[in-house]
């Protein structure tokens, strides 16, 4: 699964590319700054055959020029635009000097067409073409991307908008796709080669003595009870802005991309996040969005003021400005190392106020799978952290080599223990009904899983039949990433379903960073609460220390991939391959 252009492809591919597209970035027209938005025939490719091209193409921002790998030559790719129970055929083309591919990210569709190399299909070779074929099943926001090496954090991937076959249950006037991305002049190899040499190698923002003086960090005995387990509740993010930029529509901050609209028109915001490591928190301030879908499938509307879209999420919200201003649309990182925005306005030349970064957050003993206990008699977390775990909190806790590690193997015992399990969460929460990381404490309204309905009632009201558990497990210190402590490349079974069972699926996150895990070929139902209108969704989020579950039909025969949305953990174990079978084939 990895693989890497050497320095020479690298300078030959920019060579090549460089005569046409010499020094500038180049945007596709949707993604323009001062776009007026999108209507079904502006800024996109569209019909029942497209074509696609995978290339070299060197890309510009904030006054340095880096190589990027792109569809047709742009960053981000072009909106693929589609209509509901249409056929369509997608010719991409890899003129790469390696294998490459496009996975069509939340699309149902045969697993043949799924575009993921060893599970799918063979990936696309240098110089050939891949026809991808498919009926269209489903309207909403989704996207594409490479599914080959680490060609997605360098730049291939774009949007996909599905127009609904009959009414839109979404009234608007205007609507602009939204882009969110990371983007770093350092291959994601080497990223990776750091983080193996040292796991917090990018974590620029630890604790230090003049936050203990002014109480912004935890107190010393806490700073003293995480080092002995060799813990640090500054490292929310294994990559951030040390070396990222962070890019809305290809744009990087100080470039502020702007869509514009007329006041008082209902605005639609297609949001994606087609980050390689970054989830974003999202919100306009002065500006209510309304929350109409999550991954393409529609949602009972939903007013917030904040919300976190992982890696690999879509939201659409809608947004009313009403007066003649510009409004800022901010997307700040989870560990507020960094933020970019873009503006929207009535008028080109308008730009709004850009707010500062917030103060960056702490994890407490509850990202360490603690459950709910109160560990600073309490006290609030937000300045000076938890403090040292209560007697009845230690009981999953050994010590070894003179640190404290939470490894009691009786909280999973399905989990491989070894090297790659540093922590098992002791007592993990469902925490879809609280606010995700560095959100807790501010003073408006944010979107939480348990806000989400879905429109239409669930489709199927089985009960699930049987219960799978799947821990989600690393050691962060080694940078390494398994499910139930097996790394895929360690021959890591398939997780099997029959035909149309009905399962619930448990994820338990061991780890204290969130995973974005992922199912490909399906939707699930994120049990929240609210029976008979869960949201359906194709990627969900779990916090570190907690617990999700959701209910699976799995009504899509073939081999299908699940990992964690973020790259490098997936890269790197958090990965496996879920097999749909008739009942005689189950065996």
């Amino acid at each position: 699964m990895m693989s890497y252009l050497s320095r020479r492809q690298l300078l030959q591919g920019a060579t090549i590319a460089g005569s046409s597209l010499a020094m500038g970035s180049l945007f596709p027209a949707w993604a323009a700054s001062g776009s007026a938005g999108l209507s079904p025939a502006m800024g996109s490719v569209s019909g029942t055959d497209i074509a696609l091209s995978i290339g070299h193409a060197p890309f510009r921002v904030g006054g340095r020029t880096g190589h990027a790998v792109t569809v047709n030559g742009t960053l981000p790719g072009p909106i693929i635009r589609l209509k509901e129970g249409q056929k369509v055929r997608l010719a991409v083309t890899n003129t790469l000097h390696e294998d490459s591919s496009i996975h069509w990210h939340g699309i149902l569709l045969p697993f043949q067409m799924d575009g993921v190399p060893g599970v799918s299909f063979p990936g696309i070779k240098p110089g050939e073409t891949y026809n991808y074929e498919f009926e269209v099943k489903q309207s909403g926001t989704y996207w594409y991307h490479s599914h080959s090496g680490m060609q997605e954090a360098m730049g291939q991937y774009g949007a996909i908008v599905i127009d609904p076959a009959g009414n839109d249950p979404v009234a608007y006037d205007r609507e602009h796709v939204i882009v969110l991305s990371d983007w770093s002049f350092m291959h994601p190899m080497e990223q990776l080669r750091k983080l193996k040499a040292m796991g917090g190698y990018f974590n620029h923002n630890r604790q230090t003595l003049a936050g203990l003086i002014q109480g912004k960090d935890q107190s010393q005995s806490d700073r003293a009870m995480w080092g002995k387990m060799r813990m640090d509740p500054t490292d929310i993010t294994d990559v951030n802005v040390s070396t990222y930029t962070y890019l809305i529509n290809g744009h990087g901050p100080q470039e502020n991309w702007t869509g514009l609209f007329t006041p008082g028109e209902r605005v639609r915001l297609r949001i994606i996040n087609a980050s390689a490591m970054t989830n974003f928190n999202v919100r306009l301030p002065g500006l209510p969005m309304m929350v109409v879908a999550a991954d393409g499938q529609h949602v009972q509307p939903v007013e917030t003021d904040e919300f976190q879209i992982a890696i690999a999420e879509t939201y659409d919200v809608i947004v009313q400005p009403k007066d003649d201003q510009a409004y800022g649309l901010i997307a700040e990182a989870i560990d507020r190392s960094g933020q970019c925005r873009a503006t929207l306005a009535p008028r080109m030349g308008m730009v709004a106020a850009i707010p500062a970064i917030r103060e960056r957050p702490l994890l407490t003993m509850k990202d360490m799978g603690m459950g709910d206990m109160d560990m600073s008699g309490g006290g609030d977390h937000s300045a000076h952290g938890p403090a040292a775990p209560a007697p009845d909190a230690m009981a999953g806790m050994e010590m070894s080599g003179g640190s404290m590690k939470m490894r009691d193997p009786s909280v999973a015992p399905q989990v491989k223990m070894g090297p790659g399990v540093a922590t098992l969460a002791p007592m993990p929460m469902d925490r879809t009904g609280e606010r995700p990381t560095g959100l807790e404490k501010v003073d408006h309204r944010v979107l939480t899983y348990k806000d989400l309905k879905s429109l239409d009632p669930n489709a199927d009201t089985r009960k699930p039949a049987r219960e799978l558990d799947l821990h989600l497990t690393a050691n962060m210190e080694r940078y390494m990433w398994s499910f139930d402590g097996v790394k895929f490349s360690e021959g890591a079974q398939p997780i099997a379903f029959r035909h149309n069972e009905r399962v619930r699926v448990n994820l338990i996150n061991d780890t204290m960073m969130p995973h974005p895990i992922h199912l490909h070929g399906h939707f699930f139902e994120v049990v929240t609460g609210n029976p008979g209108h869960h949201p359906v969704k194709h990627t969900v989020n779990v916090l570190p220390g907690g617990k999700v579950s959701f209910d699976l039909t799995a009504d899509a025969l073939g081999d299908w991939a699940f990992h964690c949305h973020m790259m490098l953990h997936m890269m790197t174990g958090m990965f496996r391959v879920v097999t749909v079978r008739q009942d005689e084939d189950a065996a």
